[in-house]
């Protein structure tokens, strides 16, 4: 593996031993199916279990940082200038339906930047991760945008807009592994409304390393945020397609 960081060993390590609980239910879904039950609540629990994994392993390293996650909201801590952000499962919808394409993602902010940050996809085990200044990896392989700047040669993933756009794109249910994708060169753009912090965190870091674009984000705000993501060749192009989305 590269040269990483301690922070960033430990969030690996953290992601590492959450994504085991998250691989055994996810196989007990197709059981659920059917049950009278139904499968929300138990999803519901991998979440939590996930999220308490995740924040009990951050804990042991770094005991005084702060923590924002989905599941426990804000946690103020002794250490107020870095804080750990975290969505055990997203893409929860696909989760529940049986769909192999969520992820578990982690950041960390310092001073009102994200320094670094980690999207795993545990069914595929694919792991992306960045460090500010350090680049950006795709299971140990370094990863660049693309390079495309032709918009109809170009992939784009979109979310809830308030225009359906006129470019070829995807719906995928995953805000974390489109931003990913977008800086592994998969996506050529990626664009959404009203998404939680936790959700894109990770992303913002991998997008920069990977020598793309992201709009400016405020990361004091926690929900409601609204994100475009490309490469340079086609961010300008992006933009004027998208209008004001």
């Amino acid at each position: 593996m590269n040269s990483i960081s301690a922070n960033l060993n430990i969030m690996i390590k953290a992601c590492d031993k959450a994504s085991k609980i998250l691989i055994r239910d996810f196989g007990e879904l197709e059981k659920l199916q059917v049950s009278k039950k139904g499968p929300r609540d138990f999803v519901t629990n991998s979440d939590v279990k996930a999220e308490k994994i995740i924040i009990e392993e951050l804990k042991k390293a770094r005991p005084n940082y702060s923590i924002i996650s989905e599941e426990n909201g804000v946690e103020r801590n002794k250490d107020a200038l870095n804080s750990w952000i975290i969505d055990p499962i997203d893409g929860t919808i696909n989760f529940l339906h049986g769909i192999p394409h969520f992820a578990i993602s982690i950041a960390l902010k310092s001073n009102d930047e994200i320094i670094c940050g980690l999207i795993f996809d545990p069914i595929k085990d694919e792991m992306f991760y960045a460090e500010k200044n350090n680049g950006a990896f795709f299971n140990n392989q370094r990863i660049r945008v693309s390079k495309k700047n032709n918009l109809n040669e170009c992939l784009f993933a979109i979310g809830q807009l308030k225009n359906e756009p006129n470019f070829t794109y995807r719906r995928s249910g995953c805000a974390a592994l489109d931003i990913a994708y977008v800086a592994a060169g998969r996506l050529d753009g990626y664009a959404q409304n009203n998404l939680n912090l936790w959700d894109i965190a990770a992303g913002i870091v991998l997008v920069k390393e990977a020598g793309g674009m992201i709009n400016n984000i405020d990361l004091n705000n926690i929900k409601n945020i609204k994100v475009l993501a490309s490469s340079a060749e086609i961010n300008t192009k992006f933009i004027e397609k998208l209008g004001n989305f």
